[in-house]
């Protein structure tokens, strides 16, 4: 006999609620925040440099730049990189509204296209129907830390002289073949948000090759200026600063660096639990009313940020909402990543976009659903997540 579910009155799996996406943080995170604190530094300063500097070599790009979150990452990328108001840069609808936003405020418009259903990255063999004469960059989304493939955008890229500026905000431990995520395009950017693979709480980096575009970010990141503040007030001596450009207040600080330095030790460690509770899930939901995706590392090193499931609708007996609030019932934290960019009204209004234009990001729009996936979870979380997802998917199973 089927349990019944919690929303239909049933007990749920768990007696108190395991949240989406936390953290896993250890006393030596908080530690260095506290010797960040007693240190009175706790703007950009020594800490921020020597993350960024580790950050760069675990990369293994040439260079590496410090912000506050992705979202300036990108803005300054695409800045720097010389687009401007009326350029278009290419992306994909499947991403977090973070990147087309970095577009728009670049003063530029993002042109959408559709993904891969089995890969859920952008679909390379429909970029170039949408190039036009005022197509400067291309912006590539690793999703769910799946890496794109850069081969084909790349040969796209010199093609048309496109700049290629990466959204790595899932993607930090991932590879394209053999070739690191951060190494591959002019510019990549990465996120250590709070439910990252790896965190500052909030904050941000931009790597690439060329010194010129990173030097140009570090100046955009703290307001135009030609020195930050920690060159400026050390035991160096006072530096007279000049504004060069007309800059922004996107640089990381201390107190964030802190929390990297020891995440960045603990990421391959990290990584390894990921893919047990990955291969677990995987396991565990064979035989359930799922889509299959690609495999996961069918072109290089996928990063394991996100579990996503997409639901065969055609086999369930109610819809993707519903199911995202049973699992809520049985106190499981579920997400949607994503409500495609075009279905939601201020770019379907801004860029004159319909459902029928994205058909593929469209399906997976309704059918998405993530999971409680992460270093964080202890087995009995695992177990629950399995069981509460078996629990829901085979009660509203037509089959």
């Amino acid at each position: 006999m089927k349990s019944k579910p919690a929303i239909e009155g049933g007990k749920p799996v768990r007696d108190s609620f395991l949240v989406f996406g936390q953290p896993d943080i250890s006393d030596d995170e908080l530690n260095e925040v506290i010797d960040t604190i007693r240190s009175k530094w706790i703007g950009t300063g020594p800490k921020t440099h020597k993350f960024q500097e580790e950050f760069r070599k675990y990369i293994g790009a040439k260079y590496a730049h410090a912000t506050n979150s992705c979202t300036a990452a990108l803005h300054l990328s695409l800045i720097a990189a010389g687009i401007k108001p009326g350029d278009e840069v290419i992306t994909t609808p499947m991403t977090f509204c973070a990147t087309a936003n970095a577009i728009i405020h670049a003063g530029a418009t993002p042109i959408f296209v559709d993904i891969d259903k089995t890969t859920l990255n952008i679909d390379v063999n429909k970029i170039e129907e949408k190039i036009t004469k005022k197509t400067k960059a291309i912006l590539p989304v690793h999703f769910a830390g799946r890496p794109c493939n850069m081969d084909k955008i790349q040969e796209i890229a010199k093609k048309y002289n496109l700049v290629v500026i990466e959204d790595a905000a899932h993607a930090i431990e991932a590879y394209y073949k053999n070739k690191k995520i951060g190494t591959i395009g002019d510019l990549t950017c990465f996120s250590f948000y709070v439910t990252k693979n790896m965190t500052t709480v909030e904050g941000g980096m931009v790597t690439g090759n060329n010194e010129e575009l990173i030097n140009k970010i570090r100046i955009l990141s703290l307001h135009g200026m030609d020195k930050d503040a920690w060159k400026r007030y050390s035991d160096e001596g006072y530096k007279h600063y000049m504004v060069v450009e007309a800059g922004f207040k996107y640089n990381m600080t201390d107190i964030q660096a802190s929390f990297g330095l020891h995440q960045l030790k603990k990421i391959n460690e990290n990584f390894e639990k990921r893919k047990k509770i990955w291969k677990m899930y995987d396991e565990a939901f064979a035989d359930l009313p799922l889509i299959k995706l690609a495999n996961p590392d069918d072109s290089g090193l996928h990063a394991r940020h996100l579990y996503i499931m997409i639901l065969d609708l055609g086999r369930l007996k109610v819809n993707r909402d519903y199911i995202l609030e049973a699992l809520t019932k049985e106190n499981i934290g579920v997400g949607v990543h994503y409500i495609s960019l075009h279905k939601h009204p201020y770019y379907k209004n801004l860029l004159n976009l319909k459902d029928d234009d994205f058909p593929n990001s469209s399906f997976i729009s309704d059918r998405t659903i993530s999971i409680p996936f992460g270093s964080y979870l202890s087995d009995r979380d695992v177990e629950d997540v399995i069981n509460a997802v078996r629990k829901i998917l085979t009660f509203y199973w037509e089959g």
